[in-house]
């Protein structure tokens, strides 16, 4: 990508997004992983999308279902159910996440239920200028026999999908 880019003028370079910064690595039977990417949008419109079940199914590869089972009062935290179809090769995995909310900078998710045996992660959103960077941060562990490298493996290509599509639906809106 970088003799590609290099070839191109200077204001083209500037118009190409940058593709999103992921680092995945094994961890037991599960993975750890940690991805950022600069979104030229608003914290709050970022915000809305990680927040939204509609969006959800249309950034988070795999996902079929998601639904709001409930919401605090102040809006502070919410509990979400989640179908997520992999592939043919995969059961469907079912989960329900409780997220924590510190409007605009911060969601804390963490399984209460479900076919994992871990998910836990975080979005935090920085404002950089006109842009906001998310910092995405997500530990799994299958709750069935799996190979860590494959969980790593499937990580590493679904990620960067995941926030290029995440970065695509922020800045339309």
């Amino acid at each position: 990508m970088a003799c590609f880019l290099s070839a191109l003028p200077v204001a083209a370079q500037a118009l190409a997004p940058a593709a999103p910064v992921v680092s995945v690595q094994s961890s037991g039977a599960g993975a750890e992983a940690t991805a950022t990417i600069e979104i030229h949008a608003t914290r709050d419109a970022v915000w809305r999308v990680l927040t939204s079940c509609a969006a959800a199914v249309k950034i988070i590869p795999g996902l079929r279902e998601c639904e709001v089972q409930a919401t605090a009062a102040d809006r502070s935290w919410q509990r979400i159910r989640q179908v997520v179809d992999y592939s043919w090769y995969l059961p469907k995995i079912s989960y329900v996440v409780v997220a924590t909310y510190d409007r605009p900078n911060r969601i804390d998710f963490e399984q209460s239920a479900g076919d994992l045996a871990v998910l836990r992660g975080h979005w935090e959103l920085q404002s950089a200028g006109g842009a906001t960077v998310a910092h995405y941060g997500l530990r799994v562990v299958p709750g069935f026999w799996m190979p860590g490298w494959i969980v790593r493996l499937g990580l590493e290509r679904k990620l960067p999908r995941m926030l290029g599509a995440l970065r695509d639906l922020a800045e339309t809106r």
